[in-house]
C-alpha cells in the first residue's frame, strides 16, 4: 500500500475560512475540490433545475394526465436499496399527489432476474394497471417495455444506469446518462431521478391548477429515503447528490423521518439524532438490501412505506434478522472465494490483472459482496460468479464484478461482448459495479476476455493499490468535538471521509477478537488508542498508517480513537 497525500488548494482554503469555516474543515473541503462557501450551501433552492433532465416535463405531462383520468399505476422496482427507496417515495408521493391507485411489483432476484422483462410486463398488465413507472431500471429492459407497449401499457422508464446503443421504445424514458440529456449530475442515483420526477409532477399540477403555492404537498419529507438510497448505491456524492443527502440527514436528526425509517436506526441499534452517511451506508443500507439478496424485497419497501409503528419494528427485526443471516452467508463464501483467487497465483507473484471466481455452492444474493471484498483485499477488478437457482436457467451463470479506479466496468464488459459473441447474455451497470449473465460453459472465455482487456486498460500504476489521505492530523485538532464535526458532514464516495497519515510509534499491539488488532500508539508524543478491523498482523515499531477519528465512551469520559484504514507498505 502506498500512501498519498491530496493537494490543498491554498486559496480555497483562504476562501472558506474567510467564510467562516473552521479551519480544518476547509482543509479538507478544498482538497475535495469546494473553492468556496457557495459550493457547500445545502439549501434546497440550490439543488439543480429539474428543466435540464430530458424527458421529466413529458414524464410529468402523462403523470398529470394520469391521476385526472383516475388510471392504475404499477411501479417496477429493483430489489437494491436505491431501488427500495425510490419505490417508496415513487409511491408515497404519487399518492401526496392524488394519485389513487398505486401499487408495485419488485422482481425477484432468482426467479425473475434483473429488470423489466416480457413476463414482468405481463405481471404488471394482470394487476389491472394502466401505466408502468421503472425505478432505478429500465434502461436496458428493450423486450420488457416491447412487451408491456404491446398489452396496451403505457411505460414511462425513471433510471440512472449507463443505456447501451439502443434504448427501450417507452412513452417517456427520464435518465441523465440518456443521450442528449443536459443534467450536470450524471451520478444521481435512482431514487434522486423519482424524486425529481415528482418535483416537476407537482409543478404541472400547480400549472394546472390541482394546487396553488400553498395548498401544494410538501415532498421534503421524501428526503431521508431519498438520502439513504444515495448514499447505499455508493453513488458519487457530487455537489447536488450532497445536498440531497444533508436535507436528508438534518430531517431525519430532527425525527422527521417515516416511521419504518425510525424502526430500522432502532433495529440496527443506531441513534438517529445523530445520524450519519456511514449508518445510511452500512446500517441501514445492508438491512434492506439483505431482503433483496436472500428474501423478498417487499419486506424493504413495506418498512419503508408503513406509517404504523408496530409494523415497522416487526419488518425491521425481520430484515435485521436476514442480515444476520446474510453476514454469516457471506462470511463462508468471502473465505471460499478468496481461497480461489488467491489459488490463480503464486505467493510471492503478483495477481492477475483481472480475478474471475466461480463455484457451484455460492449463493447468488451475496455475489456482488464478495466480489467487493476480494477487489479491496487484491487490487484488482474482480467478477464472482453463482449458478443461476432460475428454474430452466442452472446451466447460467449470474455475476457480480467490482472495479478499481482506471477500469470502466460496464464497458470492458460490452468490449468483451463484441470481442466475443455470444458469451455475455445480459450485463449492464456502472465504471465501478456491474452485473452479467454468461453460460456456465462460456465461463474460461469470459474469463481470459477480461483478463485481455484489463492487460491492455491498466498499467503498473494504476494496479498500485494507493490510498490518498488529506496528510497528518495536528495535535490541536486530535479533540472529541471535531470528531462530532466530522461525523455530522457529508461523505462517502466521490467525497471521501477525513482520512489522516503519518508516522507513529507502536507502543502495544494485541488481537481482539481473533480477528482485530488493538494497538496503543504515541502520535505527536501523546499515547492514544487504536484499532485495526479485520487486521491480524502485527505492525512494527514505528510505521506510516492511516486513519480516521472516531471517539469512544468510557464510564461517561469520550476520548479520541483512531481507526485505522491501511499502513505503508503492509
Amino acid at each position: 500500500m502506498k500512501l498519498t497525500t491530496r493537494d490543498v488548494p491554498p486559496r480555497a482554503v483562504w476562501a472558506l475560512e474567510q467564510g467562516g469555516m473552521h479551519p480544518l474543515l476547509a482543509r479538507l473541503y478544498a482538497a475535495r475540490g469546494v473553492n468556496g462557501m457557495d459550493d457547500i450551501d445545502d439549501g434546497l433552492n440550490r439543488l439543480l433545475p429539474p428543466g435540464a433532465m430530458r424527458g421529466i416535463q413529458a414524464a410529468a405531462t402523462l403523470l398529470a394526465d394520469a391521476i385526472a383520468g383516475d388510471k392504475r399505476l404499477c411501479i417496477v422496482a429493483d430489489y437494491d436499496c436505491d431501488g427500495a427507496t425510490a419505490c417508496a417515495v415513487g409511491i408515497r408521493g404519487l399518492r401526496l399527489l392524488g394519485a389513487r391507485h398505486v401499487g408495485y411489483l419488485v422482481p425477484d432476484r432468482v426467479l425473475d432476474g434483473y429488470g423489466l422483462t416480457a413476463p414482468i410486463a405481463q405481471r404488471v398488465k394482470d394487476s389491472g394497471a394502466d401505466l408502468l413507472i421503472t425505478v432505478d431500471n429500465g434502461i436496458a429492459s428493450i423486450d420488457g417495455v416491447a412487451q408491456a407497449r404491446a398489452l396496451g401499457l403505457q411505460v414511462l422508464v425513471t433510471d440512472h444506469h449507463l443505456p447501451a446503443a439502443e434504448l427501450p421504445d417507452a412513452d417517456v424514458i427520464v435518465n441523465p446518462n440518456q443521450p442528449g440529456c443536459d443534467f450536470a449530475s450524471k451520478s444521481i442515483a435512482g431514487v434522486g431521478v423519482m424524486f425529481y420526477v415528482l418535483l416537476v409532477l407537482r409543478a404541472e399540477l400547480r400549472r394546472r391548477g390541482v394546487f396553488t403555492t400553498g395548498t401544494q404537498p410538501k415532498l421534503d419529507a421524501l428526503l431521508p429515503l431519498v438520502a439513504l438510497g444515495t448514499v447505499a448505491d455508493v453513488v458519487r456524492l457530487d455537489a447536488n447528490n450532497r445536498r440531497l443527502v444533508a436535507q436528508g440527514l438534518k430531517r431525519v436528526r430532527a425525527g422527521a423521518m417515516p416511521t419504518g425509517l425510525a424502526s430500522l436506526f432502532a433495529a440496527a441499534g443506531r441513534k438517529a439524532q445523530v445520524a450519519t452517511t456511514f449508518d445510511f451506508g452500512f446500517a441501514l443500507g445492508p438491512r434492506i438490501n439483505a431482503a433483496g439478496r436472500l428474501s423478498d424485497m417487499t419486506l424493504g419497501i413495506e418498512c419503508l412505506l408503513t406509517d404504523d409503528p408496530a409494523r415497522g419494528n416487526e419488518l425491521a427485526r425481520t430484515l435485521d434478522g436476514i442480515n444476520r443471516e446474510r453476514r454469516v452467508i457471506e462470511g463462508d463464501m468471502r473465505d471460499q472465494a478468496m481461497q480461489i483467487a488467491e489459488s490463480l497465483f503464486d505467493g510471492g507473484q503478483e495477481p492477475p490483472a483481472a480475478i474471475c471466481v466461480f463455484d457451484p455452492d455460492f449463493h447468488e444474493g451475496v455475489v456482488g459482496i464478495v466480489a467487493s471484498r476480494i477487489k479491496d483485499k487484491l487490487h484488482r477488478p474482480t467478477f464472482v460468479f453463482a449458478a443461476s437457482q432460475a428454474p430452466g436457467k442452472q446451466h447460467e451463470l449470474k455475476g457480480s464484478g467490482r472495479s478499481i479506479a482506471g477500469f470502466h466496468l460496464r464497458d470492458a464488459l460490452d468490449l468483451v461482448a463484441k470481442r466475443y459473441p455470444g458469451v455475455l447474455l445480459r450485463f449492464g451497470g456502472h465504471a465501478m459495479a456491474a452485473g452479467c449473465t454468461i453460460a456456465e460453459e462460456h465461463f474460461a472465455r469470459f474469463e481470459q476476455g477480461l483478463a485481455e482487456v484489463a492487460l491492455e486498460w491498466l498499467d503498473a500504476a494504476t494496479l498500485t493499490r494507493q490510498m490518498e489521505t488529506d496528510g497528518p492530523l495536528e495535535a490541536q485538532y486530535r479533540r472529541v468535538d471535531l470528531v462530532d464535526t466530522l461525523h455530522k458532514e457529508v461523505w462517502g464516495q466521490g467525497f471521501a471521509p477525513p482520512t489522516f497519515s503519518e508516522e507513529v510509534e507502536v507502543l502495544s499491539q494485541r488481537l481482539v477478537g481473533e480477528k482485530h488488532l488493538a494497538l496503543k500508539l504515541k502520535h505527536q508524543g501523546t499515547p492514544i488508542d487504536g484499532i485495526w478491523f479485520g487486521h491480524t498482523d502485527s505492525l512494527p515499531a514505528r510505521v506510516k498508517i492511516a486513519f480516521r477519528l472516531d471517539a469512544d465512551e468510557w464510564n461517561g469520559t469520550r476520548k479520541v480513537k483512531f481507526l485505522i484504514e491501511a499502513a505503508e507498505g503492509v
